[in-house]
């Protein structure tokens, strides 16, 4: 089978990896993924979020199916001009892909289908109307309506703590955008749970826990994500009600979804906040997750060829996974979110890799006469997998030494105490 992919991140190497397992893969990046192009029998490098960029590539060759992955290709309506192709395409359309580009639609879709897990808020069209949201709610998150890579929101006591604090975020979104989402505030602990749907059907995958903060200990600005893990069905400070909670989530937002005349084929993300009052959605988002593609996808037993065809078919097929832990911390340039240093070299030790069990999955990163260099974004995904977390944790740790370079990750990610910690944290929250 002749498949294309699109995009060129750690996400992508992933996929790309497990699409190459059984067909032939194509892919069109932005960039030249030095670990993807080797993967693929042909690349492409052109925008790939300009859809008649992504056309010309493509015109004159024939796919089996196609798959656009990252969330900005996706909301550019990349996945309708490969269907215009006469290719199956395995990813959302612009119009469901709005359930990300688009926060407003997302939560005005759960309110007029009654889908569960709803919270308070109020899109502000007006400066001074954000100031009352702010001043009602009490406690908020603050949100740019589009997509800002995982570092658009800004929450009290983590980001703010006055109201004019507040404001002044308000307003710089205001100056960009013209309106601005005041959200009230979740407790809880987050986590990230996917599935793959066929417009009508879903099929889940483990629940993750990304760590969207910079620095350990979890504070510092938000970043696109320093890491994840996961451990099977569940999550160590979930219980089955959650997870049965959650799926039910997803499956109402797929018809919901397929009853606003927009259906929704390819990965659903759901982002939940466990709280003493049960589940609540934070955001969806219309693909991987990323760093969570690679938790998912390195327990995924099966072919993912046949899974996303299966997605085009109407016809999804059940998704198995194994329940072993898995654990990715990212490589990150130094001076990163904020002053990352550029264009410095690195060096992978791939054979002591290879032999402690890790794996590294290539981000934004470029070749250049042999080399591998960093750019300001995020290095490399390096993951561990084993029966248990700690072992897992362990690989993952190990093999950040083997990548020598300028260049750093968060060390508590996976780790025994910063588990403890989240399921200490929703133990005192049930028992409120």
């Amino acid at each position: 089978m002749k498949v294309l992919l699109i995009g060129n991140g750690a996400r992508e190497h992933i996929i790309a990896e497990r699409l190459a397992e059984d067909s032939e893969l194509y892919t069109i990046m932005s960039k030249k993924n030095p670990a993807i192009a080797q993967l693929s029998k042909k690349h492409w490098i052109c925008d790939s979020e300009n859809p008649d960029e992504v056309a010309k590539c493509i015109t004159g060759h024939d796919f089996d199916l196609a798959f656009a992955s990252p969330d900005a290709v996706l909301a550019a309506g990349v996945s309708d001009i490969l269907e215009k192709h006469g290719i199956l395409v395995a990813s959302p359309l612009k119009s469901a892909a709005r359930i990300e580009w688009d926060k407003a639609f997302m939560r005005r879709l759960m309110l007029e289908n009654k889908v569960s897990g709803q919270i308070k808020y109020q899109l502000v069209n007006h400066i001074e109307d954000a100031r009352k949201a702010i001043m009602e709610f009490g406690e908020v998150a603050i949100k740019p309506v589009g997509l800002t890579g995982g570092k658009g929101v800004r929450v009290t006591g983590d980001h703010f703590t006055t109201i004019e604090e507040g404001m002044t975020y308000v307003t710089e979104v205001f100056k960009k955008d013209g309106q601005v989402l005041i959200e009230e505030k979740l407790i809880g602990e987050e986590f990230s749970f996917q599935c793959f749907s066929d417009g009508t059907r879903i099929a889940v995958m483990p629940p993750v826990q990304d760590h969207k903060r910079a620095f350990e200990g979890d504070i510092g600005p938000n970043t696109g994500g320093m890491g994840s893990y996961s451990t099977g069905k569940l999550l160590p400070f979930l219980e089955e009600k959650d997870i049965e909670q959650a799926t039910k989530i997803l499956q109402e937002t797929v018809h919901a979804m397929k009853k606003n005349g927009t259906p929704f084929k390819g990965v659903l993300y759901g982002q939940f906040m466990a709280t003493k009052n049960g589940l609540r959605v934070v955001e969806f988002n219309s693909r991987f997750g990323d760093p969570e593609a690679m938790n998912v996808l390195a327990t995924f037993e099966g072919s993912l060829a046949d899974m996303l065809l299966s997605i085009t078919d109407g016809k999804i097929e059940r998704a198995k996974f194994s329940n072993k832990a898995t654990v990715v911390k990212y490589l990150v340039p130094e001076g990163y979110p904020d002053k990352p240093l550029k264009d410095q070299p690195v060096t992978i030790d791939s054979t002591v890799m290879e032999r402690i069990g890790a794996k590294i999955y290539y981000a934004s990163v470029y070749e250049k006469e042999g080399a591998i260099y960093t750019t300001g974004s995020r290095a490399f995904g390096i993951l561990g997998v084993a029966d248990k977390l700690e072992d897992a944790e362990q690989i993952a740790e190990e093999g950040c030494r083997y990548v020598q370079g300028k260049i750093w990750h968060r060390k508590d990610i996976g780790t025994k105490e910063l588990i403890e910690k989240r399921v200490q944290h929703m133990k005192e929250l049930r028992n409120m």
